[in-house]
């Protein structure tokens, strides 16, 4: 890909895609040491820095070829992005999602007005389906990462944080098939080559790492995450190339991080985060070693769309990593008083009781003894431990349920 494409893609993309902002985030920068910025693709149109390749490459497209129309496979941002550049430019578009996708993207993509086939279990699974309903009906497949008008549209993101960021040394960016990064990092290489470009994945569907240590893309056999967005069982031919070439590594990290990082975005940043947008920020705060930090830094967030249902569980879940949420399992006598006394200590340390099961049933519970389950909501892991010693002080026979 030469600097000329990027170039062509940004002056076609300038009157149609969002100039998305970049904020600074002391939290972060508090984590790392370092200043670091924060690209917010998830204001972009259609939630996601997905419709910038996707546009470049659907308005590339000869007059013959838009009309037999495009199909396309995504979980939500990549046909969301076909979706609204199709209708940008006037053509029909088909796209096929996985049964499982989120239930606002399918609205959304429907929105634009999409054809919509649900089909599979993952992004695989629908581009296989893509890709026979291209052969069947002589449509155009506009692949999610591997093409060339696709990682050129995407490059443009890279193009902006060079003018918004000019002394950036570091860009962090979440990577699925790889479209993202290797935009970002060829655009860096042709334009500012001290620039580290560093990818992360989700460490349950991460085939970045093995593919380049073996020189070529390999197939993950299975994944399990909630970054849905970069769930992707193979890197592209295309973006593999040009990330073997300029990307200086690529990084994974946990579910755990993933939720965390979609909190802090919500909390400190007041931003809506998918998980796959958020794993940039997963790995900064987590200061995986591997990253060696130079700032400023730019960690892109690379989408927005989450189902509010999906959000609630995650939310959850980062309570839960942060030592915000806390289940405990306490026996005491069954007496009058025990439980008030129980509940008293609680009370003092300044925790908020979310549930209580009392229970006289258990297994192993003698006959004068009562086992009460409490759900608690603390400060964080600090005032977490300040409550288990302040119990276990008291003489309470106290068992952590969660980790």
């Amino acid at each position: 890909m030469t600097l000329d494409q990027i170039n062509a893609a940004a002056d076609r993309l300038q009157q149609v895609m969002r100039l998305t902002p970049i904020i600074a985030s002391r939290m972060l920068s508090a984590c790392t040491g370092e200043r670091v910025w924060l690209k917010c693709e998830n204001l972009q149109r259609t939630g996601s820095f997905k419709p910038r390749g996707a546009y470049n490459r659907i308005a590339n497209l000869s007059a013959e070829d838009r009309a037999r129309g495009v199909v396309a496979a995504s979980a939500g941002n990549h046909a969301q992005g076909v979706a609204w550049a199709a209708a940008q430019l006037g053509i029909a578009s088909t796209v096929f999602m996985p049964v499982t996708v989120a239930l606002p993207k399918l609205a959304a993509t429907k929105a634009y007005g999409a054809q919509v086939h649900l089909i599979g279990d993952t992004i695989d699974d629908a581009l296989v389906a893509a890709r026979e309903y291209a052969e069947q009906h002589d449509a155009v497949l506009i692949h999610p990462f591997d093409h060339a008008d696709i990682v050129a549209g995407q490059a443009t993101v890279g193009l902006e944080i060079l003018k918004q960021v000019p002394d950036v040394t570091t860009i962090v960016v979440p990577t699925g098939g790889g479209g993202l990064v290797a935009g970002i990092a060829t655009a860096m290489h042709f334009l500012a080559p001290q620039v580290r470009v560093i990818g992360v994945q989700a460490a349950n569907a991460a085939a970045w790492p093995m593919s380049l240590a073996a020189g070529h893309p390999l197939r993950l056999e299975s994944m399990s995450t909630m970054a849905d967005g970069i769930a992707v069982a193979s890197p592209g031919a295309i973006p593999f190339a040009h990330v073997q070439a300029f990307v200086n590594s690529i990084q994974t990290v946990s579910e755990e991080a993933l939720s965390r990082a979609l909190l802090l975005c919500m909390e400190r940043a007041k931003l809506i985060v998918e998980p796959a947008g958020a794993a940039a920020v997963a790995a900064l705060m987590t200061r995986v070693p591997e990253l060696d930090l130079n700032g400023p830094v730019c960690a892109v967030l690379s989408g927005g769309n989450i189902d509010p249902l999906v959000l609630t569980h995650v939310i959850t879940h980062g309570l839960r990593a942060a030592g915000r949420y806390l289940a405990i399992t306490v026996t005491i006598p069954d007496r009058p008083g025990g439980l008030s006394r129980l509940l008293a200590a609680v009370s003092a340390s300044g925790v908020s009781v979310l549930d209580v099961v009392h229970s006289r049933t258990a297994r192993k519970l003698a006959l004068d003894e009562v086992e009460v389950r409490l759900t608690l909501e603390t400060r964080g892991q600090a005032h977490r431990e300040d409550l288990l010693a302040t119990l276990i002080e008291a003489g309470f026979v106290v068992s952590v349920e969660d980790n």
